[in-house]
This record gives C-alpha cells, structure tokens and sequence, in this order.
C-alpha cells in the first residue's frame, strides 16, 4: 500500500493565545476523498488553513507525499501542489472571471488544468471570462474560485 499523499498527525493550531485545533490526525491516499463535517466553530476552516501554510504549525505535524510541511508559507505549500478554495471565495474584484482564473495559474505548473479545460468544467466561465468576477451569482464566483485553485494544477484540492 503507497503512503498516504497527505499525513497530519498531532496537530495543534493556534490564534495568538487561543487553542483551536488540539491534536488533529488524519491521513489521505492517492486518489481518496476525505469531507470534515462539524458544527461551526470546530475548527474545519482552521485545519485546511494549517494544511494549506496560512495557520502556523509544527513542521513534523503535516506532511505532504512524505516531506514534512508544517510550518512552510502559504506560497511554499502551492508551490508544492496544495491548493486551498477559502471560505468567501475571495476573488479580486477589480479583475475579469478569466484574469482571476490566470492569477491561479501563475506557477506555469503543467497538468491538466488550463483555461479551456476549467472553461470546459464550469461553461458559464467561458461565456462571462470578460466580466468583473463580482458580477456574478454566488454559485459562479464559487465555480471561479474553484477553477482559479484548479488552475495550480493541484495534487490536492482543498475546499473550505
């Protein structure tokens, strides 16, 4: 059996002086679909941000195919091919549905996503790629969020 591409173990995560994760552990195969269910305020939020490098924690706590993580910045866990969808989207909201899907694809990683692929996912992409993302639905910013983490070429997704 391969090892997991995904090992946290003992993690602890934490907001100044406030303790909101206390020994999280839990581990993901190739290929497996892992969905954290809980009350809000559980830490689900707390836990992809750990994993993704935007919460602090110990380097030996998340490993990734292997190596240990835990602790590298945000840019440094992308680049290695975590991509997080935040919570709110968080789309730029002075640039074009197809402007915020090239800022996800600014690692030049090549895989299988691009935009004719995203475009080929999520349609009405394609059909507004000019306008503002904010003047969408909120079920299409979400799909423009999606497609934006996609455009990494992730080997994990994480959604919040």
């Amino acid at each position: 059996m391969p090892d997991p591409i995904l090992a946290v173990s003992g993690l602890d995560a934490y907001y100044g002086d406030f303790q909101a994760l206390f020994g999280v552990s839990v581990s993901v195969e190739p290929g497996e679909v892992l969905a954290m269910i809980g009350a809000n305020g559980a830490g689900k939020s707390t836990f992809l941000n750990a994993v993704a490098g935007l919460v602090p924690a110990r380097r030996d706590a998340i490993r990734f195919r292997g190596e240990p993580i835990g602790g590298l910045g945000a840019d440094k866990v992308l680049r290695r091919g975590i991509a997080l969808v935040p919570e709110g989207r968080r789309l730029f909201p002075s640039l074009s549905v197809e402007e915020n899907l090239l800022i996800g694809g600014q690692l030049g990683r090549k895989g299988r996503w691009s935009l004719d692929a995203v475009y080929a996912l999520f349609p009405v992409l394609g059909e507004r790629r000019n306008q503002p993302s904010t003047s969408m639905s909120g079920g299409q910013q979400q799909m423009c969020a999606i497609g934006r983490a996609l455009m990494s070429d992730p080997r994990i997704l994480l959604m919040d």
